[in-house]
């Protein structure tokens, strides 16, 4: 399994992106795919979820402003980050889990900076 997660960067606060990530060797439907994140010094911790049967779950932190999608037959999941604030600066990393195991992508970093 591979997860390939992209579209990170630097963005002013107030901002948007898109994250996306790209899976690879799995049955992609048939699993919880999320989002996490770890800012300098900090654990890392859950951004956002969606489950196979698209039930989401999002940290207090972003719900509001980060929306996470997915698109099964592209094997792809997304994050829309609006509203960016200094604090969502980290390195943001996809994840998938399945009853067998839990599959992490090379994470991409946010910048949210003026």
């Amino acid at each position: 399994v591979q997860l390939q997660a992209s579209g990170g960067g630097l963005v002013q606060p107030g901002g948007s992106l898109r994250l996306s990530c790209a899976a690879s060797g799995i049955i992609f439907s048939r699993y919880s795919m999320g989002w996490y994140r770890q800012a300098p010094g900090k654990q890392r911790e859950l951004v956002a979820t969606m489950s196979d049967f698209g039930s989401t779950n999002y940290a207090d932190s972003v719900k509001g402003r980060f929306t996470i999608s997915r698109d099964n037959a592209k094997r792809m999941v997304y994050l829309q980050m609006n509203s960016l604030k200094p604090e969502d600066t980290a390195v943001y990393y996809c994840w998938m889990w399945t009853p067998s195991d839990t599959y992490w992508g090379q994470g991409t970093l946010v910048t949210v900076s003026s």
